[in-house]
């Protein structure tokens, strides 16, 4: 079967990249069961230091795969390992991110963005709700901005994704790699152990509310995507088209 993440290693940072750029890295079955299992294995390896999580292409994520979805459980695990890994992981985002891939970002622990990446909840224009990603989300993000861009679905840019909290840093005209070095050095400064337990510190709250929702964010998520209204919101984005409910 074909790799959907690439991995490569310099000085104890894995670098993973979503590598489906035909589908813009949408969240299908196998790139979410491929991701999760490529976080288990630098959890366990000591020699991975920290993980950057990057792409291949112009998108990072475009969100849920329309025509190979994963499971909301299975997202909800994906979201849940992000934060409960005891190596800290680095978003790198040089593209544009929708929906799911919002929750990717919202679990990873540090996030930069360049200059070309662009943001939307677009789950209300096909029929859904962001449900499971509102989980790392709802205790980061500022909360007058979050309903603002989760109710209208508008697209926002790097430096208003940092401003709200969304991202950590937006790179602005600076090179992406040359933003992210000083992160990457300061994780290599620092005691395995000691990053491990600040990590867990810093994401206490995130992981109370998974214990708490999770099962009724999967469960409202699992019926939103079987409502006639999803059915209808994803069929006329395929055919490019605008919904009935578009006025």
């Amino acid at each position: 079967m074909e790799d959907l993440i690439g991995r490569t290693r310099v000085r104890g940072v894995e670098t993973l990249s979503l590598d489906t750029p035909a589908t813009r890295n949408a969240l299908s079955h196998a790139l979410v069961a491929e991701l999760t299992d490529a976080l288990d294995r630098c959890d366990k390896d000591d020699d991975v230091r920290a993980v950057v999580l990057t792409h291949t292409g112009t998108t990072f994520s475009a969100g849920a795969d329309l025509k190979d979805p994963s499971s909301p459980r299975a997202v909800t695990g994906l979201l849940r390992r992000i934060l409960e890994l005891r190596k800290p992981v680095v978003a790198r985002v040089a593209g544009h991110a929708r929906a799911g891939g919002l929750g990717v970002l919202g679990a990873c622990d540090i996030a930069v963005a360049s200059e070309a990446a662009t943001f939307a909840f677009t789950e209300v224009r096909v029929g859904v709700a962001p449900a499971v990603i509102s989980l790392p989300l709802l205790p980061r993000v500022d909360p007058r901005a979050l309903t603002r861009y989760c109710l209208t679905g508008e697209t926002f840019d790097a430096a208003e994704a940092a401003r709200i909290g969304l991202v950590t840093h937006a790179a602005g005209d600076t090179d992406l790699d040359e933003a992210l070095a000083p992160v990457l050095d300061g994780l290599r400064r620092a005691s395995p152990r000691a990053l491990a337990r600040t990590k867990e510190l810093l994401t206490a709250k995130v992981l109370e509310a998974f214990a708490e929702d999770a099962d009724a964010m999967t469960s409202l998520s699992a019926s939103l995507f079987a409502s006639p209204d999803a059915r209808e919101g994803m069929t006329a984005f395929l055919e490019r088209r605008d919904p009935p409910w578009v006025l």
